[in-house]
């Protein structure tokens, strides 16, 4: 316990510290700029350099470097974020990126990406008329969140056995009632509708749900295996609760109004 309030206090702190740390955008371009002299750019003659100030106040930079292989070029914010592992780690607070005019440049797309990673969101970059955060200029930015929601036993994806996670995002799923003591319940089946390419599986029942107590329940659990979701009511008739147009055959979508 006096270890993960240790711990929470440390956030904090470091936190506190970045908040009211002060960006010196001057030093911040002088010290791109005197990286960028040292950029390798045989093939391009397109010198970048970088310089971005750490979490801890230091500053680390960094210079593109090309390659006869143009595949294989270095972008200034690559070896940046090198120095600032190779010297430490932390997390970036703010950048500048500048031409060979000295000029603010904007990240390319793989870069700004790469700022994601180790300045997240609220990482600025220098600009005019003025610094962007990372979420203006990656809006939606892809993280490890990302992947811990399908990969890392996240809520909507812990209920698919492994031995059928090949299969997720295939198939259909049918919810339907069901009487249990005399009350109705909700249940459903995860069938696939042709077999795996290559192999010698059929179609047939993937999984059978458990009980539901609100036909939502079961239409979110089969929306966690297929976008594919089938309503079918007590008199037979169907409903489309998956994703995009209902299919042909299907002559209503499963509304608000039917998550009793």
């Amino acid at each position: 316990m006096r270890n993960a309030l240790g711990l929470v206090m440390a956030v904090f702190r470091r936190w506190g510290r970045i908040c009211r740390m002060e960006i010196d955008w001057v030093a911040l371009r002088a010290a791109a700029i005197e990286t960028m002299r040292l950029a390798y750019t045989p093939v391009s003659d397109f010198p970048v350099g970088v310089a971005g100030l750490v979490d801890d106040g230091r500053m680390v930079v960094g210079c593109n470097v090309e390659n006869a292989s143009m595949g294989m070029t270095l972008c200034a914010e690559c070896g940046m974020v090198s120095s600032l592992h190779a010297t430490g780690g932390g997390r970036l607070v703010a950048i500048s990126c500048v031409d060979a005019t000295g000029a603010p440049l904007m990240p390319c797309g793989r870069c700004r990406q790469l700022l994601w990673e180790h300045g997240g969101p609220e990482c600025l970059v220098e600009a005019l008329p003025r610094p962007l955060k990372m979420s203006e200029l990656l809006p939606h930015g892809f993280g490890w969140e990302d992947i811990d929601r399908v990969t890392g036993g996240g809520a909507k994806t812990a209920d698919v056995p492994p031995e059928l996670a090949r299969w997720r995002g295939r198939g259909t799923v049918f919810v339907h009632p069901d009487i249990s003591g005399g009350e109705t319940i909700w249940t459903g089946y995860w069938e696939r509708s042709s077999g795996e390419p290559g192999t010698e599986e059929t179609k047939g029942v993937l999984e059978e749900g458990p009980n539901f107590p609100t036909t939502a329940a079961a239409v979110a659990w089969g929306l966690v295996r297929s976008p594919r979701v089938v309503v079918v009511d007590a008199e037979g008739g169907l409903s489309w609760a998956g994703e995009g147009e209902a299919p042909e055959g299907i002559p209503q979508r499963w509304t608000k109004e039917d998550r009793a």
